[in-house]
């Protein structure tokens, strides 16, 4: 048998024997996460008020965020070693461990904790399910696990600031989080049996270069420009980055937001490819993109419940509408754009500077009826439907686009890039969002000022993919005698 072959699988379905009671623990485990993303969002500002949190609220996301990118990386490069098995174990157990703690938190440093735990988790357990997938499955079945991946997230994404929300009203908010443990149990029982079975690869299977394929291995590679080393760096000069702007003191703040962007920057570019961070028209801009959508979307997702409640007097449950009526319309603007493409493939530039645009008019819908007490708070919900379109569309589209674009041989850095750019733009966001909150305490403002402010900088993000979505695709080059194009340009 070819090493590279998928071993001989029965005939069936992903829910027959033998894949039945994975199948079933890998939707579970993805949809108790996105279940959690959402139910959190929805309670966070219930959980920052009775824990005296406001000042630091953004740190709620963040926090989750920014462990995610660490617990990403160290799984990846663990499962490469001893397979999928011990890595999963280890992200549900800090996962469960995350949840207990900040269900039980009695401050908000140690719910901040907990929050770091789940983020840990969660990172470890996205990462191995789509892992588990390419090692577990043949390849017939695997695009219906990815279909299936969509809908365990989409489907909780829907139900859970409104179950959340509902919990909240009439239990409490640390029920969200207690409320995931029995779930956990039951994914990792249905999950590590079958996972536990998973090879690495097949005996006499070369093994790959630590490096990511098309770029230099780990021996060309200083150990602390790695990925590994990279992405703890970044994840720790974004950390002190978002710490330094809670602070009072004004140089203080100065010289630690310095040191932060000092760490994050070189960092990002050693694990983006290069041209991300100007925007080069093709895969740069392509990553860009994603983080400035995300940036957008969840950035001002964060704070929506948050001045629902703060501002318009709305429960958790009536707050929680406008997340589910975004989660619903996206799936709709990614359907709408996927039948576009089927006919125009040519029109994704289109379909991309189309979301932005919408997803810009929603922000703007949004956010006049969070601050202005004069309109209904319900037209909040009827404006995230709107950004949800957008955002349906355009992260559809440029997705697509981007992927097509990766030379053979870097598909999974570039799908790890679109990934990173998206968990780190949301951290960022959300935040400077938190920032805005505290210097508005610190100085005596209100909360609507620091509302307006963060909706205004998302509007802005908004308007900056508007401008940049044509870059989606690279230009011509110049039809010359010169030396002949390189080869595929290494991430820097």
């Amino acid at each position: 048998m070819s090493p590279h072959a998928d071993p001989p699988a029965p005939a069936g379905g992903v829910f027959e024997p033998p894949h039945r009671a994975l199948t079933l623990g890998v939707i579970l485990a993805v949809g108790m996460v996105a279940f959690e993303s959402l139910g959190v969002a929805t309670v966070l500002p219930d959980i920052a008020r009775r824990l005296d949190g406001l000042g630091a609220y953004g740190w709620g996301l963040s926090a989750l965020m920014l462990a995610n990118i660490v617990a990403t990386v160290l799984a990846g490069r663990a499962a490469d070693r001893s397979g999928p098995a011990r890595p999963l174990a280890l992200g549900m157990l800090l996962f469960a461990a995350g949840c207990a703690l900040a269900g039980t938190a009695g401050s908000w440093p140690l719910f901040l904790l907990g929050r770091v735990a789940q983020g840990l988790g969660v990172g470890a357990i996205m990462a191995m399910a789509y892992t588990v997938i390419g090692l577990a499955y043949p390849e017939r079945l695997r695009a219906r696990m990815f279909a299936l991946l969509s809908s365990a997230w989409t489907i909780p994404s829907l139900a859970g600031p409104v179950v959340a929300g509902t919990l909240a009203d009439r239990v409490g908010w640390r029920g969200v989080f207690l409320l995931m443990l029995p779930l956990v149990a039951v994914a990792a029982a249905l999950t590590l049996p079958a996972v536990g079975r998973v090879r690495v690869r097949d005996a006499g299977e070369p093994a790959r270069t630590a490096g990511t394929a098309g770029t230099p291995g780990t021996a060309e590679i200083p150990w602390w420009k790695g990925p590994l080393a990279s992405a703890v760096l970044l994840t720790a000069g974004t950390g002190l980055l978002l710490q330094a702007l809670l602070l009072r003191d004004a140089v203080l703040l100065a010289v630690l937001s310095a040191a932060g962007i000092a760490l994050a920057v070189p960092a990002l570019r050693r694990v983006t490819p290069r041209g991300t961070l100007t925007a080069r028209p093709g895969l740069g801009a392509g990553i860009a993109l994603r983080g400035l959508l995300c940036g957008v979307y969840f950035g001002s997702e964060a704070f929506l419940p948050l001045g629902l409640q703060e501002l318009r007097g709305l429960s958790p449950t009536a707050a929680g509408l406008g997340l589910s009526a975004g989660a619903i319309t996206w799936v709709l603007g990614s359907l709408l754009q996927a039948r576009r493409d089927t006919g125009n493939p040519g029109g994704r530039t289109t379909g991309v500077t189309l979301g932005f645009a919408l997803l810009l008019g929603g922000v703007a819908v949004t956010a006049t009826a969070v601050l202005a007490g004069s309109v209904p708070a319900w037209i909040a919900v009827l404006g995230w439907a709107i950004g949800g379109a957008g955002m349906g569309i355009a992260f559809n589209a440029s997705t697509t686009e981007t992927l097509e674009q990766a030379p053979p041989g870097r598909q999974g850095e570039i799908s790890g890039a679109l990934q990173l750019a998206q968990t780190l733009a949301t951290a960022l966001v959300a935040g400077l969002g938190g920032a805005a909150l505290a210097l508005a305490h610190h100085h005596g403002a209100t909360t609507r000022a620091a509302l307006l402010w963060t909706f205004a900088f998302t509007a802005a993000l908004a308007s900056a993919g508007v401008l940049l979505a044509g870059r989606i695709r690279p230009r011509r080059p110049a039809v010359t005698s010169a030396a002949p194009a390189p080869a595929a340009t290494p991430p820097t």
